[in-house]
C-alpha cells in the first residue's frame, strides 16, 4: 500500500489535517490504534475557549483560541452550541485577580463585560449567592466526537482512507527518510505495511512513545484530567471560576448534560488512567462553591483524559504552569526528512494545529495549494449526525404515522432506524458495527442507566438483523459494559449506586457475565 501522506491518530488534529490535505489534492491514510477520538479528543470538556480561561499566564494561547473560536463558528456552526459564557468568583477569592481580570483580557484582545452578580444570578440561577463578580465571555460549547466524524467524513469523500484498531509497530528507515511503516490490525494481530512520501504523528499524549519508534526525540509530560457528567444540564452557558486555573473551575453544558472538572495530576503513562474517589470527591467539592447544587446532584459517569504537554523540562511541578500552545517539530535534529509531530494544543486549535502541519507536509511535497479550512463550511454528515442529544428522538418524533420503530435506548430515546443507519454507516467504511463503535458514534449508554438496559435490546436487535452471528456478542457486551463500569467506579453513592448495582443483578446475576472471559463463549445464553 502506498500513499503520499500517512496520519498516525485519528483524533481532531489527525482527522483536521487529514481534510486539511484533502482539500489541497493530497491523499492521506488515517490510522488509529483505537476508534476515533479515543485519546484526548474524546476526554475534554467539549469547551469552545473563548481564551479567558487563559489571560492571566498565556496570553498567546488566549488570542490562539479567541481567534480559532471565531473561524469554528463560521465553518462548523452545527458542530457548536453557541451558549456563551460567564466568569464568577465567589466569596474568598482573589480579588486583586478579580480586580485585574479585565486588564488581562484587554491585553490580549478579548472582549469582556462587567455584570453585576444579580444579574449574573438571573441568567444563571444556579450560581451561589455569594458570587461577588461576574464577566460575561464568549465561551460555547463544541461536540468533538461530530467534529472529528465530520472531519474524517469530507476528507474520505475527497479521498482520504480511514484504518480504525491498526496501530504503527515499526518504522523502516533508510539515510534520513522512513520507507515504510508497519501496522498492526489490533483485533486479529494481522500485520501489513505502507509506504508513504510523508508521516504525521498526531497521536497527543503517545506523541513520545511514536517518535521513539521511528528513532526521534519529543518531550511530552502526561497531565491526567478527571470530568464528571451530571444527569442534567444545570446552566444555560459555561460557568468559569474567576480564579487562576485551578481544579474544578469550568462547568460546560453537553448537550442535556452538563460536564464539570477538571483536574491535573501527572502521571507515567497515558495508558493507564482512570477517575478516582479522591479526584472525583474534590472536583464536587471545588465545583459546589461556585454552583452550590453541583454538591447534591445525580452524577452518572466520570471519565479522564491525557493533555499532551510539551516542556523542554521534565522536572516536576505544577503542570497547569506549562503552556497549553502547541508544537510542530519537523525532526530534522534527528535527520528525519519526511516525519514530522504535531503535539499540545487545545480542542479549539485543532484547526490551527492542522493548517500548520499541513503547510509544513505540503511544502515538503511540493504542493503550493493554500489551506482553505478558515473559510470552507465543514459538511454536516450522518457520520457525525447521531452525536448531538436529542436528534434521535427527534427523528423517531418524526417517523411516518404507523411506521414502527422501537425505542432501544430509553434514556436517549434511541430507536431502530437509528441503530441501523450507523450500522450501515460503519459498514460502509470498512468498520465493525457493534457495541462499542456504535456507542461512540451516537448516545447510545450515555444516560443514567450506562447501558444496563439499551446494551441488551441492542445486541438483540443486531442479530435479530444479521448484523451478528455466533457467540462474539457475550464478549460485545462485556466490553461495552466494562468501559461504561470504569466511568461510574468513582462516583458510587446516592442514585447512580442504586443503579450500578441494578446492572450488576442483571448482568451478573442472570447472566453470568462476570464469568466470560475473552473468546470464551461457553455462557452463551
Amino acid at each position: 500500500m502506498e500513499t503520499e501522506v500517512l496520519i498516525i491518530g485519528g483524533g481532531a488534529t489527525g482527522t483536521g489535517i487529514a481534510r486539511d490535505l484533502a482539500l489541497r489534492g493530497i491523499r492521506s491514510i488515517v490510522v488509529e490504534k483505537g476508534d476515533i477520538n479515543a485519546g484526548a479528543s474524546g476526554g475534554n470538556h467539549g469547551l469552545l475557549h473563548s481564551g479567558a480561561r487563559y489571560v492571566s499566564n498565556d496570553a498567546g494561547s488566549a488570542r490562539e483560541c479567541m481567534e480559532e473560536a471565531d473561524i469554528l463558528r463560521q465553518t462548523a456552526p452545527h458542530c457548536i452550541d453557541d451558549c456563551g459564557g460567564l466568569f464568577a468568583a465567589v466569596q474568598g477569592d482573589d480579588e486583586n485577580y478579580v480586580a485585574d481580570f479585565p486588564n488581562f483580557c484587554e491585553k490580549a484582545g478579548l472582549d469582556t463585560t462587567a455584570i453585576p452578580p444579580e444579574a449574573a444570578r438571573e441568567m444563571e440561577p444556579l450560581l451561589a449567592d455569594e458570587t461577588i463578580a461576574a464577566f460575561r465571555v464568549r465561551d460555547g460549547a463544541i461536540d468533538p466526537f461530530m467534529l472529528s466524524l465530520e472531519n474524517m467524513a469530507h476528507a474520505r469523500a475527497l479521498g482520504a482512507t480511514l484504518l480504525c484498531h491498526t496501530q504503527v509497530v515499526g518504522f523502516e528507515r533508510q539515510n534520513h527518510c522512513i520507507t515504510k511503516v508497519w501496522l498492526e490490525k489490533t483485533g486479529t494481530g494481522e500485520r501489513f505495511s505502507v509506504e508513504p512520501r510523508q508521516i504525521i504523528n498526531a497521536t497527543g499524549a503517545w506523541a513520545g512513545k511514536v517518535a521513539a519508534l521511528a528513532g526521534a526525540t519529543t518531550h511530552v509530560l502526561y497531565s491526567m484530567g478527571t470530568l464528571l457528567v451530571t444527569q442534567s444540564r444545570m446552566t444555560q452557558g459555561v460557568i468559569n471560576r474567576l480564579r487562576p486555573p485551578s481544579d474544578a473551575d469550568i462547568l460546560v453544558p453537553g448537550g442535556t448534560v452538563s460536564i464539570l472538572g477538571t483536574t491535573s495530576v501527572r502521571v507515567d503513562d497515558p495508558d493507564r488512567i482512570r477517575p478516582t474517589v479522591a479526584e472525583t470527591n474534590l472536583i464536587v467539592e471545588q465545583g459546589s462553591k461556585m454552583i452550590p447544587s453541583l454538591e447534591q446532584t445525580r452524577y452518572i459517569r466520570a471519565y479522564s483524559g491525557v493533555r499532551p504537554l510539551v516542556s523542554q523540562s521534565s522536572g516536576v511541578g505544577d503542570d497547569r504552569t506549562v503552556s497549553r500552545g502547541f508544537v510542530l517539530l519537523d525532526h530534522a535534529s534527528d535527520n528525519l526528512d519526511n516525519f514530522a509531530t504535531i503535539t499540545g494544543g487545545k480542542l479549539t486549535t485543532f484547526r490551527l494545529m492542522a493548517e500548520k502541519t499541513a503547510n509544513l507536509v505540503a511544502a515538503r511535497l511540493g504542493n503550493k495549494t493554500p489551506c482553505t479550512t478558515k473559510t470552507a463550511p465543514l459538511p454536516s454528515t450522518l457520520d457525525g449526525k447521531w452525536t448531538e442529544p436529542g436528534i434521535a428522538p427527534s427523528v423517531w418524533f418524526a417517523k411516518p404515522a404507523g411506521k414502527k420503530d422501537k425505542i432501544l435506548c430509553e434514556c436517549e430515546m434511541i430507536p431502530e432506524s437509528t441503530i441501523d443507519a450507523i450500522a450501515t454507516a460503519l459498514r460502509n467504511s470498512n468498520e465493525t458495527p457493534n457495541l462499542l463503535t456504535i456507542g461512540r458514534r451516537s448516545r447510545l449508554g450515555k444516560g443514567p442507566c450506562q447501558g444496563a438496559f439499551c446494551s441488551t435490546r441492542v445486541l438483540a436487535h443486531m442479530y435479530n438483523q444479521g448484523a451478528l452471528s455466533g457467540p462474539g456478542g457475550v464478549d460485545d457486551i462485556k466490553a461495552f459494559l466494562d468501559e461504561r463500569w470504569k466511568g461510574q467506579q468513582a462516583i458510587f453513592w446516592g442514585d447512580q449506586l442504586v443503579q450500578a448495582e441494578l446492572t450488576e443483578a442483571m448482568h451478573c446475576g442472570l447472566f453470568d457475565l462476570e464469568l466470560a472471559q475473552p473468546g470464551d463463549h461457553g455462557h452463551d445464553h
